[in-house]
Order: C-alpha cells, then sequence, then structure tokens
C-alpha cells in the first residue's frame, strides 16, 4: 500500500501578482487592493505592505495609517478569473488528480506516484511549467496530509517549496504558533491564549476532554490538527457543479417588475447559500418557460462572486436578453455555476465597509432565524401588491 502523498499549491498574493504581472512597475513596491476612498476594504495587498502590518478585510483608511506610501488600486476580478482559470488548465493537463479549494490554491493527490516520478521532483516541475506559462509566483507545500501541506505552503512562501516526511508531521507544526492551523480564527487564538497555549506542541499535549470541554465539538478537530491529522479527502475538480432555484407561478404572468424582483430574491437566496457554503460562481444561468411550456435559458461566464447585488444585476440583464417573446410567464428560474470554494472577502473591492457589514449583519440574520425572515423591501411591496390584487 502506497503512503499518502498530497500536494497543496497556493499562488502568492493572487491579486497582487496578476497587477504586478500586467504592470511591472508596481514590482517591489507596497500594493494595496481594495476599495475606493477613504470608506473601501483591503482585498489584498503586497508583502512589502505586509511589513507595515496590513492585511486584507482591514479598512483602507487604517491601511494607509500603517503605510502611507502605499499604492491603492481597484481589484479586476476578470483578469483574476483569467488567471485562475489559466493555472487551473495548466494543472490540470498533468495532475493525475486535484482539487481547486479555492480562486488560488490547488490539492493534487499523488499516492502511488512516487514509485514511478517522485512526488517532490514531480511537484517541482509542475510548479516551475506553472511560473513559466501563468508568469504567477507559487509556493507549495508536500506532505502525508492535506492540513500540514497547507501549513508547509504557507511557511514556503513566498515563491518557495516545503516537504515534510511522513512521521514529521507533528514535529513540523510543533514550534508554529495556533494561529497558523487552517481553521483556528481571532477568537479561538485568543481563547488559546488565555489557556496559556500559544504554540501548535503545547495544543498538541492538552488534553482531548478539556478541548471538548472548552471548544465543544471543535474541541477534537484542534487536538487533531495539532498532532498533524487529516483523514480529508481531495475531492475532485468539476465545473459542473451548481446550485439553482425555480418558482412556478399558480396563474401565468406579464407583471415584470413582479417577476425581476421574484428573480432577484432567488439570487439573494442562492449568493447566501454560496456564502454559507464559502463558495463562488463563475456562471449564471436564468430560466424562462411560457405560458405554451416553451422553455428557454441563457447563461454568462462572470467573475467569481458571491455578490448579491452583483449577481442581482447580471440576472435581470440575462432576463431582458432571454425573455423576447412578450409572452405570459408560467416559470423562471436561476442557477449558479462553475463553483469553486472561496470566501466573500475576495470581492471586498467592490464594497465599502458599511456594505459588508450590512451584508454581515443580514446573513447572521438568516442564519439565526431562517433566510426568509429578512428580504428586500422592493420584494415585499410587490408580495403585498399582489396579495391586496387577489383579494379585490
Amino acid at each position: 500500500m502506497f503512503e499518502k502523498a498530497i500536494l497543496h499549491l497556493d499562488l502568492d498574493a493572487f491579486f497582487v501578482s496578476v497587477e504586478c504581472l500586467r504592470n511591472s512597475k508596481f514590482k517591489g513596491l507596497p500594493l494595496i487592493i481594495g476599495g475606493s476612498g477613504s470608506r473601501g476594504v483591503v482585498s489584498s495587498c503586497s508583502y512589502e505592505a505586509r511589513r507595515f502590518g496590513v492585511h486584507s478585510a482591514m479598512p483602507v483608511k487604517m491601511a494607509l495609517r500603517l503605510c502611507p506610501d502605499a499604492i491603492i488600486i481597484r481589484g479586476d476580478m476578470d483578469a483574476y478569473s483569467k488567471y485562475s482559470k489559466l493555472v487551473t488548465e495548466i494543472i490540470a493537463e498533468d495532475a493525475p488528480a486535484f482539487e481547486k479549494s479555492s480562486i488560488d490554491e490547488f490539492y493534487v493527490d499523488m499516492t502511488g506516484l512516487d514509485k514511478h516520478f517522485g512526488c517532490y521532483k514531480w511537484s517541482l516541475e509542475l510548479r516551475e511549467k506553472i511560473i513559466r506559462e501563468s508568469g504567477l509566483p507559487i509556493s507549495f507545500g508536500l506532505s502525508s496530509n492535506k492540513l500540514v501541506s497547507k501549513v508547509g505552503a504557507g511557511e514556503a512562501k513566498p515563491n518557495g517549496a516545503k516537504k515534510i516526511d511522513n512521521g514529521e508531521e507533528k514535529h513540523f507544526l510543533a514550534p508554529l504558533p495556533v494561529r497558523k492551523i487552517p481553521g483556528v480564527g481571532k477568537e479561538t487564538t485568543r481563547k488559546l491564549q488565555y489557556m496559556g497555549v500559544k504554540k501548535v506542541k503545547t495544543l498538541s499535549e492538552v488534553p482531548v476532554r478539556l478541548l471538548e470541554r472548552e471548544f465543544g465539538k471543535n474541541g477534537r478537530s484542534l487536538w487533531q490538527k495539532a498532532n498533524g491529522i487529516d483523514h480529508t479527502p481531495v475531492v475532485p475538480y468539476t465545473e459542473r457543479k451548481s446550485i439553482s432555484k425555480e418558482r412556478t407561478f399558480k396563474e401565468d404572468t406579464i407583471d415584470i417588475a413582479f417577476i425581476k424582483n421574484l428573480l432577484v430574491g432567488m439570487v439573494d437566496e442562492l449568493a447566501y447559500e454560496l456564502r454559507s457554503k464559502e463558495k463562488l460562481t463563475s456562471c449564471i444561468t436564468v430560466k424562462i418557460r411560457y405560458a405554451d411550456f416553451n422553455t428557454y435559458t441563457r447563461q454568462i461566464k462572470i467573475p467569481y462572486t458571491a455578490n448579491e447585488n452583483i449577481l442581482g444585476r447580471y440576472a435581470k440583464e440575462i432576463f431582458d436578453k432571454v425573455y423576447e417573446r412578450r409572452q405570459m410567464i408560467r416559470l423562471i428560474g436561476v442557477k449558479f455555476s462553475g463553483l469553486v470554494q472561496g470566501k466573500y472577502q475576495i470581492s471586498l473591492f467592490d464594497d465599502t465597509v458599511e456594505e459588508i457589514n450590512l451584508l454581515q449583519e443580514v446573513d447572521h440574520i438568516r442564519k439565526r432565524f431562517g433566510i426568509d425572515k429578512i428580504m428586500r423591501a422592493s420584494s415585499m411591496n410587490d408580495m403585498v401588491h399582489k396579495v391586496m390584487s387577489m383579494a379585490s
């Protein structure tokens, strides 16, 4: 039986690297990609800016206090999506089985490859091919599981490689601060430090029962991660994944304002589902079924996003193009496809701090009380209008 060999590839400061590739004058400078104006948010920043304490999700205003000489540009998701797909295609040409875990991260299951090629040598050659054909810097970690490989890639940055031999996983993780463990956020780090746990080695020695008492079911997961244990499989990448919603009307309608508001409402629900599962979509499809049962669809490829405002605009634009017959409609539907893992924060340059906070609060309400407990005012007004019309 072959020993497990999992490769984690991580594009370095991806958005910044793409901008430097497109404009070489940015190289070596403190570059911030984010929302325009003082109310914008940092989506990504160069290593030069990070040395001043700048990091993603930070208000641009605060970032400029830390790094007054920083250059700020607005992000271009079209360009980032294009380069993400390019790297995906390069990996797909050579990898036996790979998972696209986000717009700029990939896992490759190389188990059994060592017998024929040598996993580390093959990984180095793949990395060199990606750099040569895309022009983007990329780091990797190679170990027996996804967790340790991901941490290894982080330690190899920028533009480096790290190999952790089988049996050395726990030793490799031991000296690192607990915040380096994937999934350990600010609150968990703060609580662990309050317990006197700052290093992974210390965390690995804490009794599982104590961690379960303090962190619930996540306690055991913390202990396993600290000990370099991870059995998560590499899930083969496919662009076919999709989520969708359809609504059939009790009575055929030609009320376009009502239909569009309903369409946007469905988009909002699907976008919330994306964010809840930490996914992004790169393709949106709108479906119309007329009263005579003839059905028409149209789709467009879009930059990766989970922003319901952006997706709503696309949905309405597609509807206007597909609704050509000007007849009564009996069904409307929308589908998101081409899904990849990725948190919504990659679209931070589209929003202000207030907009992001509002979206987070709305998502919090949906999570706590149900997705149908909050909706757009336009959708509510339409529902009231429809009910009153039926009553009269």
